[in-house]
């Protein structure tokens, strides 16, 4: 299976999971991300989308090279412009880990508006340091979904 540290969550995730770890990172912490790629879940993040289009030549792509060419960030329009493309592609009982996104609360609630109009719902979000009062950690902390994270894994608090 996997040697991920024993806790109450690890045990509950299934290739349908659908996780939202809050920080952006170019991989999933520890052990997480051999454990998720076991059971097929998909990693995204905007940054890779991104990356992709830029590839691709798109013009939200273009869009984004430009900017990035110019030394600002990638327009927050652009960023959730790819990320409803990647969510309205999928498979609806597709699990997935997203990194990054959403990075605001605006974000976060477009993002639940999507997943109510498909009737799906997050499994948990992970923070790496859930202590924080960040509007999104408070969000979710409220939402009840919130995961502490500790050396890599997460466990309920």
């Amino acid at each position: 299976m996997s040697d991920l540290p024993i806790n109450p969550f690890s045990s509950a995730i299934h290739s349908s999971s659908k996780l939202l770890f809050l920080e952006e990172m170019t991989a999933l912490p520890g052990d997480w991300s051999n454990h998720l790629r076991s059971l097929h879940i998909e990693h995204v993040s905007p940054s890779a989308l991104v990356s992709l289009e830029i590839c691709r030549r798109s013009p939200l792509g273009q869009s984004a090279e430009l900017a990035m060419q110019r030394g600002t960030s990638v327009p927050a329009e652009t960023i959730v412009a790819l990320m409803r493309r990647w969510f309205v592609a999928r498979k609806p009982d597709a699990g997935f880990a997203l990194t990054g996104f959403p990075a605001t609360l605006l974000q976060a609630r477009i993002f639940d508006e999507w997943l109510d109009a498909r009737d799906e719902s997050l499994d948990a979000v992970i923070a790496s340091s859930p202590a924080s009062s960040s509007d999104l950690v408070n969000y979710y902390r409220t939402h009840g979904l919130l995961l502490e994270a500790t050396v890599g894994y997460a466990s309920r608090p």
